[in-house]
């Protein structure tokens, strides 16, 4: 008995002190972790403060730029063809085997320049023969004369009838037609003898031959032999809408200047010939000519190409970079800054820039003069109520803005008046 009860005893004795040592630990446990935990409250609410925009905290820094209306040239990106300034199509005249080939595939030759030669003996002998009929003409026509002057003193005398005067008179102006007729002969067999000394008619680069040697050529028709293009200036063509104030900026002699582009970015100034008269009935287009220069030759006939050409002149218009303006589907926007440091979204309509300006849109509608656009520091417009605006530094704009060397002259002016569409 006394060993159940101890036994008892010593059970009922470990279970009463286990629990006070529970209780102990978890009160210790209580005290230390409430500390903590005020720390931890205290941190969180202190965190996001500034980020309220609001209440203790401080509003946060945004750069903005402040808009100033200047005028720019609205520019759009077209569709163009290079064509050869000049172009000539080399062919055989006259009849004649191709005996020599002066000229190299490809490279380029000068006005006048030899090209093919032709079995010429054949128009050799017609000039000799043509220039033996002048002679026998000249001979005819010094008998004729001589016999003229006497027979017109022999009438005077009335010596010899009056119809002999006139039927020598009739021979002397026949030979003199037959003189005339055989230097006719001769200047065309030396003509024809030419012919068949082929030269270039134009300046400019020459493609491969189109007959070899030992071709017959001209026989029935005039036979292609090469072309010659001038690639030294080149011409562009390509098509714009038909918008108002277009043919005034595209007449004759307006000098408008436009940017050719290529594949690979390059770009070339040219400057706009004319403008067609007519606008095309199907599509609403005019067509447009523009000349650039090549003296490298590194432009080709037929390549397509861009062509940037300033279609109107804005009036008053603001100039944003564009990391400043949001697009999608919904419309373009930005982020103005009130007096009182309120952010407000504004639905705006923008324009494409020409080159001098890249990195930028045009701002037609939707702002006015002198208000703050919200440029750098959109991540910290979450949550904020009020911003505080610092000028945005020129420095982060540099890179974008950038234009290419080639770029045109600059388009851009202040102003007239002080205030765009709102």
């Amino acid at each position: 008995m006394q060993g159940k009860g101890l036994c008892g005893s010593s059970r009922l004795g470990t279970g009463k002190g286990y629990g006070m040592a529970s209780r102990w630990v978890w009160e210790r446990f209580r005290w230390s972790i409430a500390p903590c935990a005020a720390a931890f409250l205290l941190a969180c609410s202190q965190g996001t403060g500034p980020e309220q925009g609001g209440g203790g905290g401080h509003p946060v820094e945004v750069g903005v730029l402040a808009l100033a209306p200047v005028d720019v040239g609205a520019t759009v990106e077209l569709s163009g063809r290079l064509q050869a300034s000049r172009t000539a199509q080399v062919r055989a005249r006259v009849a004649g085997i191709v005996e020599r080939r002066h000229f190299v595939e490809g490279g380029d030759v000068r006005a006048g320049q030899a090209l093919f030669d032709l079995d010429d003996s054949l128009y050799r002998a017609t000039l000799a023969s043509a220039q033996a009929t002048l002679a026998k003409a000249q001979a005819n026509l010094v008998q004729a004369s001589a016999r003229h002057v006497r027979y017109s003193a022999l009438s005077q005398a009335r010596v010899v009838s009056e119809q002999d005067r006139i039927t020598v008179e009739s021979a002397r102006d026949q030979a003199v037609a037959d003189v005339a007729l055989a230097r006719a002969a001769v200047e065309t067999a030396r003509i024809q003898l030419g012919y068949a000394h082929i030269t270039a008619p134009i300046a400019g680069r020459i493609g491969r031959a189109l007959v070899t040697e030992g071709a017959l050529v001209g026989q029935g028709d005039a036979t292609p032999l090469a072309l010659i293009q001038q690639i030294d200036p080149l011409y562009v063509d390509f098509s714009d809408a038909a918008v108002p104030g277009m043919v005034g900026r595209s007449a004759p002699g307006s000098g408008q200047e436009v940017r050719v582009l290529l594949e690979d970015g390059s770009a070339y100034q040219a400057r706009l010939l004319f403008a067609e008269a007519a606008v095309d009935p199907g599509n609403g287009q005019v067509a447009l000519r523009a000349v650039v220069p090549n003296p490298q030759g590194v432009l080709l006939p037929g390549m397509y190409v861009r062509v940037q050409r300033e279609r109107e002149m804005l009036r008053g218009v603001f100039l944003l970079p564009q990391q400043a303006v949001t697009r999608s589907p919904q419309g373009d926007t930005v982020m103005v800054v009130a007096q009182d440091g309120k952010v407000s979204q504004r639905t705006v309509r923008i324009d494409r820039t020409d080159g001098q300006h890249a990195g930028q849109w045009i701002v037609r509608e939707g702002v006015r003069a002198g208000e703050q656009v919200v440029v750098d520091g959109f991540q910290k417009l979450r949550g904020a109520t009020v911003v505080q605006p610092v000028p945005w530094k020129a420095a982060s704009a540099s890179a974008p803005s950038s234009a290419p060397s080639s770029a045109p002259a600059a388009v851009t002016r202040p102003a007239s008046s002080a205030s765009a569409g709102g």
